[in-house]
């Protein structure tokens, strides 16, 4: 059977596109392993037309991914999609999850996967192709004589060693950039890597979809994948896509003697979505490090440990993150720190807690973001209760722009936004960071865009 998977194009003030969706990946490498035949589109680096793609592959399922910023544009590819083919149209991703009411009521979409997708899609593709009735598919939502019906979640995919390597083929690698590109120039592919899925926290700005819990591979399926994607893909770059890579301990330390044992560790590689800072410690991180680990991120989010305790509930002191930051520093990793100004329950004093942590944790790279109230997130529920929302359209909650979703009586979008102006300012122009900056090869690369995200984040209101 055909089918034919896409990523949407979404608008964002970031121009680049550092590497494939791997939820897509491994959606096709399932697809593959079935026995389809597969073509994925990634909208975000191609040009060819969806008219030019069922053209020359006319599929019979299409799946297309969507978060809550690309959700108007998969409706528009469902849309275009339902022209072009009759095709069984099919949504999945973060949005469809926590809405799939919204989605599949649209007359261009017939059915949305719920949760994880890989196991789900096998399923769904055996009924679709042997022309079996849906009733016995976990993880789905569908039209059905005029109702909606929501068949019972799908758990997690336990075993997750027993998931085969992405489908890394089916892109066009010389269209992404490096992992982290204002920061590096990579000659060569960069690869993202999942060595587990979930988390064991849930804080209330987090769209994790998954159930609460944390399920994670072996040090040595880990590894193969590894040697994969350095031996035989050519990897010039790894990064690490984990939630919570550090919830074991040991397997993390693990992990990283096998890549020094392999031979493995002149491959840089670094953790994206961070590393909980309360279980790194300076064996671990070190270990890291000479395992080729040249920088990580931590999920710092405030400066103030009341926000900390009572609003996010991160379970994490700031006497934990300094230690983490010291530690990191120490064995010489580069550090990047996440932190959100505007969080529900915040004055203008806790924002000013959180800049001025940034600047004492001093990382070389400090994201700040405004709070943003995904919905399925506790904190989409705290907006509606509380306050207001201040966009109408999904595509208006990328975070990366330069204004408040939402405000409530005591915190006003005007001071949010005035406080995460500043917290740029504030952090990046101190002269020992103009300085930095300044000796970095690729400050030099990356000033036109850097001067063009500069403006829209620090100086225009």
């Amino acid at each position: 059977m055909r089918a034919l998977l896409v990523d949407p194009k979404v608008s964002l003030p970031i121009d680049v596109r550092s590497s494939p969706s791997l939820g897509l990946a491994y959606l096709a490498a399932m697809s593959e392993q079935r026995g389809d035949e597969v073509r994925l589109l990634d909208m975000q680096v191609e040009d060819t037309s969806l008219q030019e793609v069922v053209a020359k592959h006319p599929p019979a399922v299409a799946g297309i991914t969507a978060t809550t910023i690309q959700i108007e544009s998969a409706w528009q590819v469902a849309r275009e999609l339902r022209r072009l083919t009759d095709a069984r149209i099919i949504l999945g991703g973060s949005h469809p999850t926590v809405l799939p009411d919204e989605s599949v009521q649209r007359p261009e979409v017939d059915i949305v996967v719920r949760g994880e997708g890989e196991l789900t899609w096998v399923e769904l593709c055996d009924h679709i192709e042997q022309g079996k009735a849906l009733d016995s598919v976990l993880g789905i939502t569908y039209e059905q004589d005029g109702d909606v019906v929501h068949n019972p979640d799908r758990p997690g995919v336990k075993e997750v060693d027993s998931l085969p390597f992405p489908a890394y083929h089916l892109y066009r690698m010389e269209h992404y950039s490096n992992l982290q590109p204002t920061l590096d120039h990579i000659e060569g592919p960069s690869y993202p890597i999942l060595s587990s899925r979930g988390c064991p926290y849930r804080c209330n700005y987090c769209s994790q979809i998954l159930p609460r819990g944390w399920r994670a591979r072996s040090p040595e399926s880990v590894v193969s994948e590894w040697r994969w994607l350095v031996k035989d893909l050519g990897a010039a770059e790894i990064g690490v896509l984990d939630d919570s890579f550090n919830i074991d301990r040991q397997r993390a330390l693990d992990i990283c003697d096998l890549i020094i044992a392999e031979g493995l560790n002149h491959v840089p590689w670094i953790m994206i979505n961070g590393i909980r800072a309360n279980l790194a410690d300076e064996e671990l991180l070190g270990r890291m490090r000479e395992a080729g680990c040249i920088r990580t991120a931590f999920g710092v989010e405030s400066g103030n440990q009341r926000i900390l305790d009572t609003v996010i509930h991160k379970q994490l002191t700031l006497d934990q993150v300094r230690a983490a930051f010291k530690a990191a520093k120490a064995v010489g990793m580069e550090t990047i720190g996440f932190f959100i100004i505007g969080l529900p329950g915040e004055t203008e004093e806790t924002m000013e807690d959180t800049i001025r942590f940034a600047c004492e944790l001093d990382p070389i790279v400090a994201n700040f973001s405004m709070a943003t109230p995904f919905p399925g997130t506790k904190m989409y529920d705290q907006v509606l209760e509380n306050g207001r929302l201040l966009v109408h359209d999904w595509h208006e909650f990328a975070f990366f722009e330069n204004k408040a979703q939402f405000e409530t009586d005591e915190m006003p979008a005007e001071l949010v936004q005035r406080k995460w102006r500043e917290a740029y300012r504030r952090f990046y122009l101190r002269p020992h960071r103009v300085a930095r900056t300044l000796l970095r090869s690729r400050t030099w690369l990356e000033l036109p865009r850097t001067l063009r995200v500069a403006w829209k984040t620090v100086v225009s209101s």
